[in-house]
Order: C-alpha cells, then structure tokens, then sequence
C-alpha cells in the first residue's frame, strides 16, 4: 500500500506530533509491508493558490509553476493521505494549508449535490484514496483545542477518513517522559495495526490514545514552571 505523508511541522522530523504518525506506521507495517513517502511540506516551494480558477476550466493545469505540480502526482498516486501536522491556531499550520488550497486543481468549476451540501465534480480520480489525519497539541486535553481541525478535515475528506488526536503530545519530545510516552506509542502502534489490517480503529483503543496521557493540572504545571503538587 502506498502511504503519501504530508508532514506540515516546521520541525520536520522533529516533529513531536512525528512520534506519533511514526508509530501509527511501525503497527501499519508490522501487519504487512508499506511503502512510506514523507514530504516535509516547510522543503517545498509552494505559492499561495491565487483563485483563478484556471485549474478548474483548463482540465486541471495550475498556472503556478511550482512544486506542488509533483506533490498533486504523488497524492493521485498513493492510497493513503496522511497529514501530519501539530494544532497552530486551532488549525493546521499556513505550509500546509497552502498544499491544501493548491488542490484546487483536482476539482472542476461544476457543482453537485451530495447530501445536503454541494462540492465541486472532480477532475480527477481519487476515488481509491483514504485519508488519516494525526494531530498532536501542547494542551493537557482535547476539549475546546481541537474540533475546528477535526471539523475542517471531515469537510475536506467526508468519505474514508480516520482522525487521530493526542494533547500533551510535546512529551514525546521529552526523554525524561518515557514512562508515560512509550506505553502510548505502543498503543498507537496497535491502533496502525488494526488499521492495516481492518481499515479503522476500534472506539475502546482510539478512546485510549486521544486521553491525556498524565493528569491535565500535573501537566499544566509543568508547563508552567512548577513542580506538581
């Protein structure tokens, strides 16, 4: 299976929400062999969609001459799009977001309708995609943080989509916080395990990894400076 990671941390590999797109891919692999591109979207040179819309009335063709021309090739050809991305502003950071806008050639001008809302008929098939988001924040829970990306995601990729978000996640990054981090690796592995094999993830298991990992006021102390009472 060809997996297309559009990583959209600055810190590329040192990403911590990394940690966890690289487990989720370890269990991924240990069910059956993967073939892994990443693309650290901050290495690319990508111009701001201008809203033309010639892409839309040209058959698909952007006039902007830029990398995204290959990132579009790989997306089309993958069976899995995983963004990797830490919460910015309750969103995905501007890098990647611009990646985003600038599929806008995969879609034509015409609209249908598809439940209770319209989208733009595509001009490509990308039908076979799955699409897994992986979200990490420096907050001690999930509450109020991140359902404007989730919400975001769902209305971009209503069909065949799998969101996984972890607070705390700036622990992965913390060698001093193994005994809590590693533990949650492992079920994220389990978790990229069930996905390979089944497709989704069980609600008992996603529950499990979207929990913070130690108590919210121990990390929010932490965080500030102060030793947890």
């Amino acid at each position: 299976m060809k997996i297309l990671v559009l990583n959209g941390s600055p810190k590329k590999d040192k990403s911590d929400t990394m940690h966890i797109t690289n487990a989720f891919l370890e269990g991924m692999n240990n069910a059956a062999p993967q073939s892994v591109k990443t693309i650290h979207v901050t290495e690319k040179r990508v111009e701001y969609c201008r809203g033309c819309f010639t892409c839309k009335r040209n058959g698909g063709t952007c006039v902007i001459d830029d990398d995204m021309r290959s990132i579009l090739s790989d997306i089309l050809d993958c069976d899995i799009l995983l963004l990797n991305y830490p919460l910015y502003a309750y969103g995905m950071p501007a890098p990647l977001k611009a990646v985003i806008d600038r599929t806008m050639p995969l879609s034509s001008m015409a609209m249908t309708k598809v439940g209770d809302r319209y989208e733009h008929v595509g001009q490509a098939d990308y039908s076979h995609i799955r699409y897994v988001m992986i979200c990490g924040c420096g907050f001690p829970n999930s509450k109020h943080n991140f359902e404007p990306a989730v919400a975001q995601f769902e209305l971009m990729f209503p069909c065949g989509h799998t969101i996984i978000t972890v607070p705390e996640s700036p622990m992965f990054n913390a060698p001093e916080a193994a005994p809590v981090t590693l533990p949650r690796l492992e079920l994220i592995k389990q978790a990229g395990r069930e996905y390979a094999e089944t497709g989704k993830i069980s609600d008992e298991l996603m529950e499990k990894i979207t929990s913070p990992m130690i108590p919210e006021d121990v990390y929010a102390a932490i965080c500030n400076g102060n030793e947890p009472k």
